[in-house]
């Protein structure tokens, strides 16, 4: 929380000192930021509602279990899979990476699960394809599956 307070109190400084150095270069900067958003919002509504329901019917005590340091390679495919699929901050990832390790799960597990979180992006797809073709959108999100494996099998071999 402290990071996002900070964050969000240099981008109002900023946007204030930015202000008072040129008003309307910043009016039209703060109204394409505006249009931008507004442009987002009706695809951010439908995958913030599938993230919703995926974190209510997906608790992190049965992704625990799913992903428990006996569960090997299938537990590496389960945590990729669910990491593709989930859209969550990347503070609260972390978080839950850690209590999934202290309650029992193994690292190439959490590993995958992380990695394939924060680079494949199942839900975030509508907005993805809105911004690159469909053929850029693929192959980014399967090179970044592969690489997620392959970081898990380096974590699974170190540890």
């Amino acid at each position: 929380m402290t990071t996002t307070v900070l964050f969000y109190t240099v981008s109002i400084l900023l946007t204030v000192l930015s202000y008072f150095k040129d008003r309307q270069k910043t009016m039209m900067a703060l109204k394409k930021a505006y249009k931008a958003f507004t442009g987002l919002v009706p695809a951010l509504i439908p995958m913030i509602l599938f993230v919703g329901i995926m974190l209510t019917l997906v608790s992190p005590e049965l992704i625990g279990k799913l992903l428990g340091d006996e569960s090997g390679l299938t537990g590496i495919i389960v945590g990729a899979v669910l990491g593709s699929i989930v859209f969550m901050p990347s503070f609260v990832a972390f978080s839950l990476g850690e209590n999934l390790l202290i309650g029992g799960a193994g690292y190439p597990q959490v590993a995958v699960f992380i990695a394939t979180l924060m680079a494949v992006g199942i839900s975030s797809l509508a907005i993805e394809l809105k911004y690159f073709n469909k053929k850029t959108t693929i192959l980014r999100n399967v090179f970044a599956l592969f690489a997620s494996l392959i970081f898990a099998g380096l974590i699974g071999g170190i540890l």
